[in-house]
């Protein structure tokens, strides 16, 4: 552990020159950082990051060590949260007799929680990282209790929205608290170690999946959740928020008024958080994505006049963004001086590669295990986890790896994407009617190993390229491009999905069964309702054959663009690499 002077005890209130007689540093003027001495603090650092160099000055150790407790067991809920709700999902969609808009649900929700990682990392940085938490565990219980309540796909895809933004949000500001907390060489591990629920609550998942479908229902599970979030996150926010009162109290920070009236104030945070970039930048994202699910709906499939608008409309709002950002814009969110930089930008461009890949192979899998496979649900959702338990399973070995050798340029580039690209391509053989699923195992276990590798040096690169003060902006930028990878993936899924499957049912199915297709089609327990063996469900089974091969070729076309990114990575050595202040691990 490395500290920044004895801790204060609880209670104690020092001023000015107590504080510096006690041995800590000077007062620092949130409000005017550049009267400040800014040798104590992080040089330039906005008022956010210095209430959290100030928290980690005073905490004590058994603080930091509650802290990553904490930080754990909100994953652990967070990840038997999303498990369980990623297997009731094609249930949900298949009670309102539209299976097909599975993949559909997340498109929007995807991007929006990544890009509103841009203005959180303002939240953070300008308010502090506590209030940041606090508003996106708002976000996915507020999505949660729609999930629950809501009585239609639309309905339960705009639930998704806040439920991901939340959850998104949550993991984000979780990866800035660490990052807060500690060492780079030691970094990686530490995110490995507050992941490693993941490996727990795949074994959970599945059968509360089960326990909830052959039971309340799926409603009653999303309204359960609403109050554990709650309880999970609270104490985390009530820790930091105690820490920091005793840097105030400590006289480290005197937290001041900015005396601006209310419209002021609108002014001053709407160009802060650059609004107008950021409504052009989703809104593009959103009607450009959008048609690759919904032409198979239209009477003129790509050729229907919504399909064309909205793709006009996306290309031109993102241009827009583009003209916006360089000529307009007072305040710009994205620094381009970071984004740039060859490190960060080749590792935003793996963090994007991997989550269309991961998007594109991944949609329609379970449904593919309960149907072709012939696994039940509680089965399925072990197959399914196996990425999570293998990926964060070998990250902590990655993370010691990179501890030891203080590099991450090599792991990436001789295993992380190499081995992904073969897990993925051996799916293109190994998933079809007929195969063992012990192939579609060892598949898995190749991405999950590789992809632990891939995620744990992505991150590390974006934030060795960089200080302090912009951690929680690459890391943002970083989540923008993994939401937008997965928006993307999601987008190609659904296209080939819905343009393929239907026409092979329609191709494969027996003539006693072609008046059954639409409902077959759109609805997973009529899927299941035939019999394994028998002709129909032979035919379906082929369907999802002649589907899933073109999704694992696309998923693994496009990690050879990963592959390059790594590239341009430069080989930065991590061992005395100093980043963060305070008491930190």
């Amino acid at each position: 552990m490395a500290t920044g002077g004895e801790p204060i005890r609880d209670g104690e209130t020092l001023n000015v020159d107590k504080a510096v007689e006690a041995g800590l540093p000077p007062v620092v003027n949130t409000t005017n950082p550049v009267d400040n001495d800014d040798s104590t603090f992080t040089s330039g650092a906005q008022d956010g990051v210095k209430k959290m160099e100030a928290t980690t000055m005073v905490w004590t150790k058994s603080h930091l060590i509650a802290a990553y407790v904490l930080m754990w067991f909100v994953t652990f809920v967070d990840a038997m949260q999303q498990g369980t709700s990623g297997a009731l999902t094609p249930f949900v969609t298949s009670s309102f007799m539209q299976h097909s808009l599975t993949a559909y649900t997340g498109i929007m929700a995807n991007i929006i929680g990544g890009v509103i990682k841009l203005p959180l990392a303002k939240v953070l940085d300008i308010f502090g990282r506590p209030q940041g938490f606090l508003i996106m565990t708002g976000f996915l219980v507020l999505g949660l209790i729609m999930m629950a309540a809501c009585n239609g796909v639309q309905t339960f895809a705009a639930a998704q929205i806040f439920y991901w933004v939340g959850y998104n949000g949550i993991s984000y500001t979780i990866s800035v608290f660490i990052a807060d907390t500690s060492h780079l060489k030691n970094r990686g591990f530490m995110y490995a170690y507050v992941s490693s629920p993941y490996i727990v609550t795949v074994w959970i998942t599945g059968p509360m999946a089960t326990a909830f479908m052959t039971g309340p229902g799926w409603r009653w599970f999303y309204g359960a959740f609403v109050f554990v979030t709650l309880i999970s996150c609270i104490p985390l926010v009530v820790l930091f928020w105690l820490n920091y009162r005793k840097a105030v109290n400590a006289g480290l920070i005197v937290p001041t008024k900015s005396n601006r009236t209310l419209v002021e104030s609108i002014k001053y945070y709407t160009i802060e958080f650059d609004v107008g970039g950021l409504l052009l930048l989703m809104g593009g994202l959103v009607f450009f994505l959008l048609p690759f699910s919904l032409f198979s709906y239209q009477d003129g499939l790509w050729e229907s006049p919504l399909v064309i608008s909205f793709f006009i409309i996306g290309i031109l709002m993102l241009i827009g963004f583009v003209l916006y950002e360089k000529f307009i814009a007072p305040k710009t969110f994205i620094p381009y001086q970071l984004l740039l930089d060859r490190t960060v930008l080749g590792a935003c461009v793996l963090s994007a590669t991997l989550f269309v890949s991961f998007y594109i192979w991944n949609a329609y899998f379970s449904s593919f295990l309960l149907v072709v496979s012939g696994v039940n649900l509680t089965e399925a959702t072990y197959v399914q986890n196996i990425y999570s338990i293998g990926s964060c399973f070998f990250s902590l070995i990655v993370g010691l790896l990179i501890r030891w050798t203080g590099r991450f340029k090599f792991i990436a580039l001789y295993f992380g994407v190499p081995v992904t690209m073969l897990g993925v391509g051996l799916m293109i053989h190994f998933r079809q009617p007929g195969v063992p699923i012990g192939y579609v195992v060892m598949s898995q276990i190749f991405i999950a190993f590789a992809g632990g590798a891939c995620v744990i040096t992505e991150q590390i690169a974006v934030m060795a390229a960089t200080d302090h003060q912009h951690v929680a902006v690459v890391l943002a930028i970083e989540g923008m491009f993994s939401a937008i990878g997965g928006g993307i993936g999601s987008s190609i899924a659904a296209a080939i999905w819905t343009g393929m499957f239907p026409k092979k049912l329609a191709e494969f199915l027996p003539a006693e069964s072609q008046g059954e297709l639409m409902n077959i089609y759109a609805s997973l327990p009529t899927q299941l309702s035939y019999a394994k063996g028998t002709p129909t469900r032979l035919a379906i089974e082929m369907a999802y054959g002649e589907s899933q091969k073109w999704m694992a070729v696309g998923g693994t076309t496009v990690m050879v663009i990963g592959l390059v990114s790594v590239m341009f990575w430069r080989d930065i050595n991590l061992k005395n690499f100093k980043q963060v202040k305070g008491r930190v691990i």
